[in-house]
């Protein structure tokens, strides 16, 4: 069966010409999503970790995009939603940054934000939340752009075409700060987990963006490339 979730945060990541990061190199694993069981992320995070192994230095996995909630107090997943804990332990300790949808036991949270319709181009003029709700924005919380985005869809296996999503959603967030973070890796190949995400966090900005603040691609690699 054809799905629209899969290219869509894919073409967000990494899309030629809507992607935050088009020269990245992908890992892609699927996951049965009407299954709400937390035992397929997790299986899926440690092929990647083994995939990993395999690789040489340079061409490490870097950071994982799950546009889900396979654990936490916001999941609705119904089994196995330890195991999902357990693999981004095992993730970290391996030197991967997971990024998901939930909050809690070391994530970085992520909000979603969406765009000025009159000045697209506006870092500053972004807002968390969506454009019809409000989003409770905490410390340390990063928000990146969910609404009016232009995604890649296969409804249909075979027949691939684009759809313009206007709400969005959280889904669409979390691949756009992992390319953001993929496109300071490639200026800066050395930089720690911890290290990118503080410099991402302490270049975000926003009148409204709350005590995280929106996702600033453009000063974050200025920042990087000042180190």
């Amino acid at each position: 069966e054809g799905s629209m979730h899969a290219p869509a945060v894919t073409s967000i990541l990494a899309g030629e010409t809507i992607g935050v990061a088009p020269g990245v190199r992908v890992y892609f694993a699927a996951v049965p999503s009407w299954e709400l069981d937390s035992a397929y992320y997790a299986k899926a995070l440690y092929w990647l970790i083994e995939q990993n192994e395999k690789l040489p230095e340079g061409e490490k996995i870097r950071v994982v995009s799950v546009s889900a909630v396979p654990s936490g107090p916001e999941t609705l997943f119904e089994k196995n939603t330890q195991m999902w804990d357990e693999a981004m332990r095992a993730a970290h300790a391996a030197g991967i940054l997971v990024l998901d949808c939930g909050s809690g036991e070391s994530r970085v949270p992520i909000a979603p934000a969406y765009y000025d319709p009159q000045q697209r181009e506006s870092v500053e003029r972004c807002r968390v939340g969506w454009p019809n709700a409000s989003w409770p924005a905490s410390a340390g919380e990063i928000a990146a752009p969910a609404c009016y985005r232009t995604v890649a869809e296969e409804y249909d296996r075979g027949e691939t075409s684009y759809c313009y999503d206007g709400p969005g959603g959280l889904s669409w967030a979390v691949p756009y700060v992992a390319g953001v973070l993929a496109l300071g890796w490639q200026v800066n190949p050395q930089l720690s987990n911890e290290e990118i995400v503080q410099l991402l966090l302490t270049t975000a900005c926003g009148e409204n963006a709350g005590p995280g603040g929106v996702v600033n691609p453009a000063a974050f690699i200025e920042a990087i490339e000042s180190r």
